[in-house]
Parts: structure tokens; sequence; C-alpha cells
């Protein structure tokens, strides 16, 4: 009996240590290994300070982007061009002359440098050589400090045509054919600045004219918008980038914005006889006759195209 008992007594207690030497290897079984902590290599860090450590946590910032101005006609230019890539154009005859009579109502040089720096890329391109041919032989081989002394030269001869180049010419056309009246002033179409424009090209190439602050000043005050030569220069260049770049037409043409620009015309004559300087860049061979009329050219500069001195009084529509 007592055997019998010891027997049971022993089989119970082996049923327990295998009931718990079970629990004890599931629970092995279901427990994660532990990732070593010093036995796999690491990549040393570099000792930082709080500054820099901020610094590598902030976004990326970007490389600072050159100021930008708006220009006429939608485009955008740098406001400001190295100064290895500014050259001065030579004067137009009639700016000579003007030297000569000690005629203070002449072009500035630093308007030279407003035309340079706010030409659009367009105009410094081989799209534009063959409208410029007549003037430009060589432009498409021309570096830009050239093409842009080519242009302001442009300007300054188109100026002496149209204005005899004073910047604060007013005129008002009476006669029936261009009587024609100003969308944005409502009275009849006058002709301003240096390049004879209107209160709508600032709604047709975007110019830089307000009407509503004009109004108000005297007829050849040099402050109204349209008489400032910066916007009334680069007014112009969104004009020639139309003609040349959007309408696809060469720098003479019967449709051209000025009159003088438009063959047949009689006022493109005076504007040819101001080409007669063109930058030597240029590779331009005076034509048959060229040399014989500039002498005459340079005589009647001053009288040709009438220059008009502003008048003393305001006119009135």
């Amino acid at each position: 009996m007592l055997r019998r008992n010891m027997s049971r007594l022993t089989l119970i207690a082996i049923s327990v240590a295998l009931v718990s030497l079970v629990h004890w290897t599931s629970g092995l079984a279901q427990t994660p290994p532990r990732a070593p902590t010093q036995t796999q290599p690491q990549t040393p860090k570099p000792s930082q300070n709080p500054a820099q450590s901020q610094a590598l946590t902030r976004a990326p910032v970007p490389a600072p982007i050159q100021a930008q101005v708006p220009t006429p006609g939608g485009t955008q230019q740098p406001d400001t061009v190295p100064t290895s890539e500014l050259k001065s154009a030579p004067p137009t005859p009639i700016a000579e002359k003007k030297a000569e009579l000690g005629d203070d109502h002449t072009w500035n040089p630093e308007w030279d440098k407003i035309i340079e720096e706010g030409l659009p890329p367009n105009l410094l391109s081989p799209k534009v050589a063959k409208a410029v041919r007549q003037f430009c032989p060589r432009f498409n081989r021309m570096g830009e400090p050239d093409k842009r002394a080519y242009w302001a030269y442009f300007f300054q001869a188109l100026a002496g045509a149209e204005t005899g180049l004073v910047s604060s010419t007013n005129v008002r056309h009476d006669d029936s054919e261009e009587a024609a009246v100003d969308d944005v002033t409502h009275h009849k179409v006058r002709q301003q600045g240096l390049l004879q424009l209107t209160y709508m090209d600032q709604e047709r190439y975007g110019c830089d004219f307000d009407w509503e602050k004009d109004k108000k000043l005297e007829e050849h005050d040099p402050a109204k918008t349209i008489l400032q030569p910066r916007n009334n220069l680069l007014c112009g260049i969104a004009i020639t980038k139309n003609q040349l770049i959007d309408q696809h037409k060469p720098l003479l043409s019967r449709t051209s914005y000025w009159s003088t620009l438009q063959p047949g015309s009689a006022g493109v004559n005076v504007f040819l006889k101001q080409m007669a300087n063109v930058p030597v860049a240029c590779g331009r061979r005076p034509g048959r006759g060229q040399q014989q009329q500039m002498g005459p050219v340079r005589e009647k500069a001053a009288a040709a195209p009438a220059m008009p001195s502003p008048p003393s009084s305001n006119s009135t529509d």
C-alpha cells in the first residue's frame, strides 16, 4: 500500500515538473531576441554644437535669386547688367551738331544705360539678325556688349528723327486723318516724349504711363510719367520687340509704329541720316552716295527733323 502511494506521488511530481518545463520553454520561444547593443558597428557622428544641430534640422535654403523687375511687353529682365556688358554708343549726327552749338536739349549718355539694361534677351538673339541686317550686318557675330550698344544707338537715332532728342516734346495732330482719340485720356491723341508715344501704349504694350497722375501736371512737366526718358525708352523697346519678334517684321516696315521707320515716308529719310554713325562693330559699309550725304546731314542735323522747343504755356485740347 505504501509503495503504491509513493509511486503515485512520484508520478504526480514528475508530471508537475514536465508541465513547468513545457511552460518555461514555450515562454522562451515567444520572447523575441534582443538586438546586441555593442556588437554591431555604428558610423561615428561628428561632434556638433547646438547651432549646428539646429541648422541641420532646418529645411535647405534655396540659392538667392537675382532681383527682377517687370519690363514693358510682359517680359522680365534683371534690374542691372554687369558693367562689362555695357558699352557707350557713338553720338548721332544731330547729337554731334548740338554739342557744337552748346544745345542742352540733347542725348544723355545715361539713356544708353537705360536702354542696354532694359533689352529683353530676344532682341540680343539671332532672331533679330535679319531684321537689323541693313544697319548692322555683323549683328549675329557680335558679342552682347556690342549688340547692346547697337540698340542704344538705334534708339538715339530714332529719338533724333522723332523729336530732335528733346525729351519734353508734345505734339497733337489736328488734321482729320490723325485726329484720333486716345482710349485712355479720351482726348485727341498726343504723341509725347523722346519717342513720341501715347497713353494708349500703356494698355497695348504694358508701358509705365500713369494718366491719372499726369493729367494733374503741366503739359511739359518733366515729372509726367510719359515724358520721363526711362519710361519712354523702355516702352519703345517693348514696341520694337513686338514688331521684330512677335510680328516677325524687319526694322523698316510699312506697318511700323513710327512713321520714321516706314519706307516711302518723308520721315524715314531723316531716320536714315541719323543712322550714319552706327557702331563700327556692326561692320556696315556706307551705301552709294552716303559718304557724300554725310556732310550735309551733319550741317542740317539741327534743322532735321524740326526740333520744337517746349512752349512756355500749356495748349488745350
